[in-house]
């Protein structure tokens, strides 16, 4: 089969919201009586701080100035938890956000400028306020419902479970509130891929797909792709796949997957000095790398698909999921910017998480999803932010990075990696040293002297015979590009 992945996405810069954390509106009218927790709270607090979608729109000038030209949003639905992923409701966005005006307006205001939007869709599990599982619960054995969900026994134990007594119905990772729905069952097929149809025919422009692999039905998510793309052809599918996902990504189910071995082999190399070795997380091997592994675990990566997956991989460093990147790499805001470089020249769509680009920081989940500190500018990396800019604006100005075909280079200094994205007669020298010292390396002049350095703007090269010498400061990188 053919794999086509949307064109748009490959010249996408995503940026990951978590919506009750990113902004809050004074424009949204809430209920009389609604009490919200102060902006900034702890995150360990959970709650609700009041983020919502009208607050997104506020902030979309913000983000096309950062170069963003894409938005992937946690969970919106209507839900009983911050995060979203307790969905009762799979139709109506929550009135905390907005409700589906919110999103009209976001969609429609996010297109004027250019911008595409993503949602989170979470089908392998509802919620205990799911209209089905609560018909369920006031009804038990009588509710035509019944099927709907993977009940064992009875009465049901929806609320108190233990190791001794655990939920009696399927629930992903055990957990009561989120009972796991019959995909086998037709009315359960139907209404999801109902829900897909609708929010694609409201305006959105493709899907986020939490926890795929949970839902082990290679029929159904077929039949997810057919009704997408017969609404969209250009409708990005993206499935939250942390590995080799060869099978998903054959052009009958996914367009691509989160690419977490972007992320852990990224700061694994660029922040080897500083990584956090306190940081288990399943599926994220993080370990200091060399310059040679790290050429390996990527040409290793990009090996496993065709380019037309590669170039539409969802490059993420970190999200919603995972501790913060500038967290795993011990505070080094240098190694940061080293990773968007990365980021930005490597094949694939990047995606920052809400906040990366101005020095957020904070541990696993819950800390990971603290509020955008908008409240306390101090707080926002000004220096991180531009260069942030410089490097999203550099991608956007040069289709090589995006599109280019990918080489590595050996270079007369071990401790640099340099790669090349080669387009037509386009052609981009990227040079990274992640090392704390200043790294030197000498290249063929006849091939590489008229490469202009791009970035950073200062200029570290000179002519030593017939050899172009390059300078590299400590923690930093280059990019230089050849256009005919």
């Amino acid at each position: 089969m053919q794999v086509k992945t949307p064109d748009w996405v490959k010249h996408a810069v995503f940026y990951q919201i978590y919506p009750d954390r990113f902004a809050r509106s004074a424009r949204i009218q809430h209920a009389r009586g609604l009490e919200f927790k102060a902006w900034g709270t702890d995150p360990a607090e959970q709650g609700y701080q009041g983020g919502d979608l009208y607050g997104i729109v506020d902030k979309l000038d913000y983000l096309k100035r950062l170069g963003i030209n894409a938005l992937y949003l946690n969970p919106i639905f209507s839900s009983a938890s911050n995060h979203r992923y307790h969905t009762y409701d799979y139709l109506e966005v929550d009135p905390l956000l907005g409700g589906n005006a919110a999103l009209r307006e976001l969609i429609d205001q996010a297109h004027h400028r250019g911008i595409k939007v993503v949602l989170d869709g979470v089908f392998n599990h509802a919620s205990r306020g799911f209209w089905a599982f609560h018909h369920i619960l006031e009804n038990g054995t009588d509710s035509p419902y019944l099927d709907w969900f993977l009940i064992k026994d009875w009465p049901l134990r929806a609320y108190h479970s233990d190791e001794q007594n655990p939920s009696n119905y399927e629930a992903w990772w055990n957990l009561p509130a989120l009972p796991k729905f019959n995909i086998k069952n037709p009315g359960v097929r139907d209404y999801l891929l109902e829900v897909a149809r609708f929010w694609l025919e409201f305006g959105i422009d493709g899907w986020r797909l939490d926890v795929p692999e949970e839902i082990d039905d290679e029929a159904f998510w077929q039949a997810f792709r057919r009704e997408v793309k017969a609404i969209n052809p250009d409708a990005y599918i993206c499935g939250e796949i942390w590995g080799h996902a060869a099978d998903w990504l054959k052009g009958d189910r996914f367009d691509a997957t989160m690419n977490y071995t972007f992320a852990w082999s990224a700061m694994s190399f660029v922040g080897a000095a500083t990584l956090r070795r306190d940081y288990i997380k399943e599926h994220m091997p993080l370990t200091p790398l060399s310059v040679h592994e790290y050429k390996q675990v990527v040409e290793r990566m990009l090996g496993w698909y065709s380019t037309e997956v590669n170039h539409a991989q969802l490059n993420l460093l970190d999200s919603h999921d995972t501790a913060r990147a500038l967290w795993i790499m011990g505070e080094d805001k240098s190694a940061l910017a080293l990773c968007a470089l990365l980021q930005m020249t490597l094949p694939g769509a990047p995606c920052i998480y809400y906040g990366d680009e101005v020095g957020m920081s904070g541990a696993d989940d819950p800390f990971c999803r603290e509020a955008y500190p908008w409240h306390e500018p101090g707080l926002q990396d000004q220096e991180l932010l531009s260069t942030y800019q410089e490097l999203i604006q550099l991608r956007h100005d040069h289709p090589v990075l995006r599109t280019g075909e990918v080489r590595f280079i050996d270079c007369d200094n071990p401790e640099l990696l340099l790669f090349m994205r080669e387009k037509g007669k386009q052609k981009a020298l990227i040079v990274v040293n992640r090392t704390k010292s200043l790294q030197s390396l000498n290249l063929p002049a006849s091939e590489f002297q008229n490469y202009i350095q791009e970035w950073p703007a200062t200029h570290q090269s000179g002519a030593i015979g017939n050899q172009r010498r390059l300078a590299i400061p400590p923690q930093q990188g280059a990019v230089l590009l050849l256009e005919h």
